[in-house]
């Protein structure tokens, strides 16, 4: 056997069943995405076996983009799952055959529930197909199994189908990045979309500063102490009026500048490049990569310093570019 050959069919045929569910959408895809769109319960889906991995994993993209969706498992819904279903829900129901006998028998319960049923089905005939509201028949398509038999084809079509639904409705509600970052808070991902330069500034306390008028020996002693590697030079309304960095500080002592009688506005950096908590961290990160340097102090409207940030800070929170 010419395994790559063999490979390559596998996906040519299930490409060809791709092909043929996106020439066949039509007005009923646009019904059951109206379903979706105003749907004001819950979306469940729902398949026996192959079909009930995809819609878990359907159910998961549903509700990451804005959809409150979950998975159903029919076998476990006919001993007390039923209960998650209320009227105002939309049940989508996945069964190539639409004659699965798991998926069959909760067909009663759902409609008693008052729950509206769409079928995914290749079959618009089957039981499924009859019983539902709106029924998607797929087109007639090869399984890639070598047996013909494996469900591989129809399913690959019912995930493609169910993202197209899923997309196309966070589409229509305006979903944005901000909301992908709502629901994705642990991954690099979210924190990319959602962290700000304010979650991860020192602040407070751990802000290095130090008035004009000090001596360079005092923000060498700052630095020191609070350990970022750089000290923001304020006036007396608490402006930023400058800043000084641990590579000032090597440049001035090669100099063999006297740093008990310099003062901090002799050497510092004036008008430094500055930040607002309300940015982005990424786009912090990216800023300060792209001006070559290490720390940047954060500032309010009035140029009032309020933070420091750093690089090293925006990478331990996991994000990167």
């Amino acid at each position: 056997m010419d395994r790559l050959a063999e490979a390559r069919r596998v996906f040519d045929i299930e490409i060809d069943a791709l092909r043929k569910t996106k020439d066949a959408l039509d007005d009923i895809f646009l019904q059951i995405l109206d379903e979706v769109v105003n749907c004001t319960g819950k979306v469940i889906i729902t398949g026996m076996g192959k079909p009930g991995h995809i819609a878990s994993k359907l159910a998961a993209t549903f509700s990451s983009l804005g959809t409150p969706s979950f998975h159903m498992h029919p076998a476990e819904a006919m001993h007390g799952d039923l209960g998650m279903i209320c009227e105002n829900d939309i049940v989508i129901a996945m069964s190539y055959s639409g004659e699965s006998d798991e998926i069959v028998k909760i067909l009663p319960n759902i409609r008693m529930i008052g729950a509206k049923i769409i079928a995914l089905t290749g079959n618009k005939d089957s039981t499924l197909g009859k019983t539902a509201d709106i029924t998607q028949a797929f087109p007639e398509f090869e399984e890639a199994c070598c047996l013909g038999l494996a469900p591989t084809s129809s399913t690959t079509a019912e995930l493609v189908y169910g993202d197209a639904l899923a997309v196309t409705a966070s589409a229509i509600y305006g979903f944005r990045d901000s909301d992908f970052g709502r629901y994705h808070p642990a991954g690099a991902l979210g924190r990319k979309l959602i962290l700000k330069v304010a979650d991860l500034m020192a602040k407070g306390d751990e802000v290095p500063f130090i008035e004009q008028n000090s001596l360079l020996m005092d923000a060498v002693t700052k630095m020191s102490e609070k350990g970022l590697g750089v000290v923001a030079v304020t006036d007396d309304d608490g402006k930023l009026t400058g800043i000084i960095t641990d590579g000032d500080l090597r440049r001035i002592i090669e100099r063999r500048t006297d740093i008990y009688t310099e003062t901090v506005s002799d050497v510092m950096t004036v008008s430094p490049r500055i930040i607002t908590k309300d940015r982005l961290a990424v786009d912090a990160l990216r800023f300060i990569r792209q001006q070559n340097i290490n720390n940047i102090p954060v500032v309010d409207s009035s140029n009032r310093l309020i933070g420091m940030l750093t690089w090293q800070m925006i990478v331990n929170a996991g994000i990167v570019i």
